[in-house]
């Protein structure tokens, strides 16, 4: 068996995704572009060696539409020859290019890649890619009659089933939000973060370093002001078991922001001199219903302990995505994890959620995480629209 193992991994600061955001002025080819290069600047490598280029993308319109990996390759003033491929799957798109990656290093296809990950979601709009258009067709409205339903309402669906309060969702925002303040606050991100080169209205740029998404002073007070979100009379009639409880403040954060892995075989690494932070241990992808639709990290995460041959409580660190309040509370109560494991530095309501950007982005804060804490496993499984969850279990070294 060929170990693939990660040699260095990074991420931009996260940031609104919104006009007047901080990285809101830079086009996501740029915002890509910058952050593999501070990758591969950090890692004695000719990039020359690079074998191929795995980029996440969700929204792949508009700015992000023309193979936004090699492009983002090209505008880093990268070599030619290096080819790219963008990969969509849903939220864990750049999980499941990590994926392709080390499964590629595995099978000998690869002997080093780069994995990525981008949204720009203030420039590109979720759901631009299909506005005006159907993006189920007529055999799928059948089936699931009288239809599958936004992101939002599937939240709520899963908060009535595990009977999981407001109270509750809004007490793990304010924890969320919490932990990334006090991880922001000793330094603990520095180390992952790449700074990025954002033009000004004057002509000029200024360097972003810190994410501005965690906000400091979250209370169950404020956060209890907040009206639920995605109420209204059709769901209601269609659901009435909802008690509408998920708000802005308990759901991610819409996000700019950008990541990049160095995969590569522990082979290769050794020939280089290059020291590997963490190996692919085991692999999963599963799905689930797609009304529920974000429950998928459940029977993702069964299937990746099944493979691995080890138990929850062998795991020292739980990165599942907080797409919504509910969807970490779900996946805690179903395998009765350790709430101090689960998203120790605080996760997407505090530090955003960029789509295509998350998988690896997740994987970056991580793998920092678990050398700080001494951890040896950390397992990350993100839920995915239509009711898909990608599960990775990495061991560090």
């Amino acid at each position: 068996m060929i170990d693939a193992v990660i040699v260095d991994a990074v991420r931009s600061p996260m940031a609104k995704g919104k006009a007047g955001g901080a990285l809101s002025t830079v086009h996501p080819v740029e915002l890509l572009a910058q952050t593999i290069k501070g990758l591969l600047d950090r890692v004695d490598i000719d990039p020359a060696e690079v074998d191929d280029v795995l980029a996440g993308c969700v929204s792949q319109v508009g700015e992000q539409a023309g193979n936004v990996g090699r492009m983002a390759w090209l505008a880093a003033g990268l070599p030619i020859h290096v080819p790219s491929t963008t990969v969509e799957r849903k939220c864990g798109s750049s999980q499941q290019a990590a994926h392709f990656a080390a499964q590629g290093v595995m099978a000998g296809a690869y002997d080093i890649a780069v994995v990525a990950g981008v949204e720009s979601m203030s420039r590109i709009p979720m759901g631009a890619s299909t506005i005006g258009m159907d993006p189920y067709g007529p055999s799928v409205a059948r089936r699931f009659a009288p239809g599958l339903v936004p992101q939002g309402i599937s939240a709520e669906l899963i908060a009535s089933r595990w009977k999981l309060s407001r109270e509750q969702q809004d007490a793990y925002a304010v924890n969320s939000h919490a932990r990334a303040v006090a991880r922001q606050s000793a330094g603990g991100f520095d180390r992952e973060i790449v700074p990025i080169t954002v033009p000004t209205e004057d002509g000029g740029t200024v360097s972003v370093d810190r994410d501005e998404t965690p906000r400091p002073g979250t209370t169950l007070e404020k956060l209890a002001g907040l009206k639920p979100a995605f109420e209204n009379p059709a769901s209601a009639e269609r659901f009435p078991e909802i008690n509408w409880s998920v708000t802005a403040g308990n759901s991610s954060q819409i996000t700019d922001g950008a990541s990049a892995m160095l995969v590569m075989s522990a082979k290769r690494a050794e020939q280089l001199g290059l020291t590997p932070r963490a190996r692919f241990h085991s692999f999963a992808v599963a799905a689930d219903d797609p009304i529920l639709m974000l429950t998928g990290p459940i029977p993702a995460t069964h299937k990746l302990l099944a493979r691995s041959g080890l138990s929850i409580a062998d795991i020292d660190h739980y990165e599942i995505n907080e797409a919504f309040a509910p969807v970490p509370l779900a996946w805690q109560s179903e395998f009765d994890a350790d709430p101090a494991r689960l998203n120790p530095v605080g996760g997407a309501i505090a530090l955003g959620h960029p789509l295509g950007g998350s998988g690896a982005r997740l994987m970056t804060s991580m793998l920092c995480a678990l050398e700080d804490s001494g951890g040896r496993y950390g397992l990350q499984s993100m839920c995915e629209a239509g009711g898909m969850a990608n599960a990775t279990l990495i061991e560090r070294l």
